[in-house]
């Protein structure tokens, strides 16, 4: 949090616009994302899994494959909005996008990074390659030209409703409740 928080008061040079900014985001867009469980943030990275499964079923195939939990290689990127893994100029695009359209755009910014580089992550040949791998999708041209890349992430994902997103949040409220990966 205090990765956001720093951003929010750099960005908005006020304290108390960034006080609500941060209101907004822990009450109403990421609830339960800075929670002492992290429910949220916990559900989130199982719903990507999801979305990966129906999405991109071979990247889906190879985590599996090989026993990879989707929070050893999102979870920076999901509580930290992108920020120390994206560049700032792109992390602050899709922070404009968080703040209007609210969550999703988590998803689809992470669905496009790794649809984008499905055959980086596909040719992974163990657990230590494909942290490698997430971690090298997160570099280079295609992230940082950031008008091209924020273009991307409302096509190379497809459709992603937020009638999706509940139902898929619910089942694996559920399975994070239960302890289940």
């Amino acid at each position: 949090m205090n990765f956001v928080a720093g951003y929010l008061l750099i960005i908005t040079k006020d304290e108390e616009k960034s006080f609500w900014l941060m209101d907004a985001l822990i009450g109403r867009i990421l609830p339960d994302y800075y929670s002492p469980a992290m429910m949220g943030l916990k559900m989130d990275q199982e719903v990507l899994g999801e979305l990966v499964k129906l999405k991109i079923p071979r990247v889906w195939q190879v985590m599996a494959e090989h026993n990879v939990m989707w929070t050893l290689v999102v979870s920076r990127w999901f509580i930290c909005l992108y920020i120390d893994i994206l560049p700032v100029e792109t992390v602050l695009r899709i922070w404009d996008c968080l703040f209007y359209e609210g969550s999703k755009i988590l998803f689809r910014v992470a669905l496009t990074l790794i649809h984008h580089h499905q055959a980086v992550i596909e040719q992974a040949q163990s657990l230590p390659d494909i942290c490698q791998a997430f971690k090298q999708i997160t570099q280079g041209p295609f992230v940082e030209d950031c008008h091209a890349f924020m273009q991307k992430i409302f096509t190379e994902p497809g459709s992603l409703s937020m009638a999706t997103l509940t139902k898929l949040r619910t089942t694996c409220r559920g399975r994070v409740a239960e302890g289940e990966p």
